[in-house]
């Protein structure tokens, strides 16, 4: 299945910030709102069910040996026909 970008933003932010802004979507999660992203012109606005799959996901890209770059990626997805996702893989724990 072919993969659509609604939307993408990426920019070099301090820790504070980017803790300001999931913190922005959690609260809009709890809510059950909407949740709009902006960056300049550009937004999209999607309404997550009530269960969706959330996927946490700690990365490692570049070569084998030597220095590379390392992400943590948060994923919430969802049918768009679907009232929310049923399963899952185990209690996911953030400390």
């Amino acid at each position: 299945m072919p993969e659509e970008v609604l939307f993408k933003s990426e920019s070099v932010q301090s820790r504070d910030e980017i803790a300001s802004y999931l913190g922005s979507v959690a609260e809009k999660l709890e809510q059950g709102g909407s949740i709009t992203l902006k960056a300049g012109s550009e937004s999209v606005t999607m309404d997550p069910p009530t269960r969706s799959t959330f996927e946490v996901k700690a990365e490692r890209e570049g070569p084998a040996e030597g220095p590379g770059e390392l992400s943590i990626e948060f994923e919430l997805e969802w049918d768009e026909n679907s009232k929310g996702a049923e399963g899952g893989t185990g209690d996911l724990e953030i400390e």
